[in-house]
């Protein structure tokens, strides 16, 4: 195995470890970190939990007393740029230069505005030999919403809907239950990784959706109802300003259309069930350009997840393609 497909296994490893603190790590981003010596793994770690120890601190803690003396000819793997300014925690850029890591390994860069970069830099200047880039597409799509809120300065933006097999998201206005129990369980377990949920006036007032995480574990999003009055520009700043950075567009249809029109959307769920009524509510239409990321079926429903294509990356000229959804 040549030195390419090794740093690519060992950041696969990284990205294995970051997905662990998916539950807790919010709002920071999912980091994960391994330290190899001559083949041999020496100590691992990931970001448990906001305001704690940072992936890399935790990897150095698991190495054992009798292996610090390899440091200086070992290699960080580390999924995003080692941070470099004090936060909730200190530098991890500084603790790495103090332990003499030989090689530092990059999946992607940070977006963060204090890092962005920085962090590189700073290992290089002190003699440390850096190569970034490995996986970077994974390393990028694994926190996606961090990615879009830090860069565009606003939440990370999911348009969610259930639609007929002739697409309709009613009966004449009447309410279908055309998600099965399975794929509630599905919506459920999604919310759960959203800080806030919004649906419009009009469905608030008809259905008087709860928008909570009862079919799984994990916190109920923040409930909001799109008011009129409120425009979207408006109600994106100040989600930004409430560090929200990630939004669930729930409905009804003018309110998901009002998102697609203004371009606010980086993944769309659609679930289409086997049902076919007459007439109603029409669903969105949906943008031109999509990606297809992802085609389920479940219970004869099928659920499709479409992307952007950019919205997975860390600047402007995004354009990455398709990826699965991690």
């Amino acid at each position: 195995m040549n030195q390419e497909e090794l740093d690519k296994m060992y950041m696969r490893r990284c990205l294995q470890l970051a997905k662990q603190g998916r539950a807790l790590a919010k709002p920071n981003p999912m980091v994960g970190a391994v330290i190899v010596y001559q083949g041999r793994i020496l100590g691992e770690g990931y970001h448990v939990r906001c305001g704690q120890a940072h992936a890399e601190v935790n990897a150095f803690a698991s190495v054992r007393p009798a292996d610090e003396p390899l440091l200086p000819q070992s290699t960080l793997y580390v999924s995003l740029e080692p941070c470099c300014h004090t936060g909730k925690t200190p530098p991890c850029a500084d603790l790495i230069i103090r332990k003499h890591v030989k090689r530092v390994v990059c999946g992607c860069i940070d977006p963060f505005a204090q890092v962005h970069g920085r962090g590189v830099q700073k290992l290089r200047d002190a003699g440390i030999d850096v190569t970034v880039g490995v996986l970077d597409e994974e390393c990028r799509a694994l926190n996606r919403q961090f990615n879009v809120y830090n860069m565009l300065e606003r939440p990370y933006i999911l348009l969610k809907w259930a639609q007929t097999i002739n697409g309709f998201l009613d009966a004449d206005g009447e309410p279908l239950a055309l998600s099965t129990p399975f794929t509630q369980m599905l919506v459920h377990r999604l919310r759960a990784q959203y800080d806030a949920i919004l649906v419009g006036r009009v469905t608030d007032e008809r259905e008087h959706p709860r928008l909570t995480v009862r079919e799984w574990s994990g916190p109920d999003p923040l409930r909001l109802v799109l008011r009129d009055g409120i425009t979207l520009p408006q109600l994106m700043a100040d989600l930004h300003q409430q560090h929200v950075q990630s939004l669930m567009v729930e409905g009804g249809a003018k309110t998901l259309q009002s998102f697609i029109d203004a371009g606010l959307w980086d993944e769309i769920r659609v679930e289409t069930s086997r049902l076919l009524v007459s007439g109603g509510t029409k669903a969105p239409v949906l943008p031109a350009g999509l990606i297809l990321l992802q085609r389920e079926v479940y219970d004869g429903n099928v659920v499709d997840t479409f992307g952007r294509g950019e919205a997975l990356g860390i600047c402007p000229s995004w354009l990455s393609k398709s990826v699965q959804c991690v």
